[in-house]
């Protein structure tokens, strides 16, 4: 039996000022602060999708973060002065003429380790229209273990979660911003990627209003059985749960779902 491998997780799941980077910033640096002085001190920490500007679509191109260099100097210095994991939740991240909607993670050292723009743009919220999709796959490592990182409308798409988890994946960090009324697809979906691919899912949706929209929060840490460990509500909140990573090991080994699988059929 593999040892136990525990990972205290904290979820920022935060409201997002629409257009206003610099209140961003300073809002979240004041619940990163929050976040490393529980009693329990977090491992690692994970924030909600496009956290630096919100859905200020019209505006992005003026508003996205150069090369992502305030978020990478930013997050860094965190992650190095409080020896924490940071997934970066996603921002939006100018490239030349494009912007892209990218993950941006760093280990407790604040080297960076992680780097992923979201594959799959989501029309209904005209994503395709400003926005630029990657082109790689969100595959690292942290503390040693096989990670994956996908973005809010990525979940629909289990082949990119299997792909990630037969590339050895334990878990996998979903930022969001999913608005109502699809709280039942969002919660239906994270649990479906836990208990297909017996992996942990961390899922970090915001909460608030942006425009006409609503977002509803309920981020969540699923183990590899598909229970919910902790789940939020609509309004702001740090979420902390503790997962162990050799679980993820047991599971598989009770339902070999991996070694059963007849590709060559499908």
């Amino acid at each position: 039996m593999e040892e136990t491998q525990l990972l205290h997780v904290a979820l920022i799941q935060m409201d997002i000022a629409i257009g206003e980077p610099d209140t961003n910033y300073t809002h979240l640096e004041k619940l990163l602060g929050e976040a490393v002085s529980a009693e329990v001190k977090p491992d690692v920490i994970v924030f909600p999708e496009m956290w630096n500007t919100g859905y200020a679509l019209t505006e992005i191109h003026e508003l996205a973060d150069r090369e992502g260099e305030r978020t990478r100097a930013f997050l860094s210095e965190f992650a190095r002065n409080h020896q924490v994991n940071l997934i970066g939740g996603s921002i939006a991240d100018k490239r030349g003429d494009r912007v892209l909607n990218t993950i941006y993670a760093f280990d407790r050292q604040g080297a960076e380790i992680a780097e992923y723009s979201k594959i799959h743009l989501f029309r209904l919220m005209d994503e395709e229209k400003y926005l630029h999709s990657g082109e790689q796959l969100g595959r690292f490592e942290l503390e040693g273990v096989p990670a994956g990182a996908m973005i809010c409308y990525d979940i629909r798409f289990p082949e990119l979660a299997r792909k990630l988890a037969l590339d050895g994946a334990r878990i996998l960090f979903v930022p969001a911003e999913w608005p109502h009324p699809r709280l039942h697809h969002w919660r239906t979906l994270l649990m479906a990627r836990a208990i297909e691919n017996q992996m942990y899912v961390v899922s970090c949706n915001r909460v608030g209003t942006s425009g006409t929209t609503n977002f509803f929060g309920h981020s969540m840490v699923i183990d590899p059985w598909g229970e919910v460990l902790v789940e939020g509500d609509e309004n702001e909140a740090i979420l902390r749960a503790t997962i162990d990573l050799s679980e993820v090991v047991r599971v598989r080994g009770k339902i070999p779902v991996f070694e059963d699988r007849r590709p060559q059929l499908y």
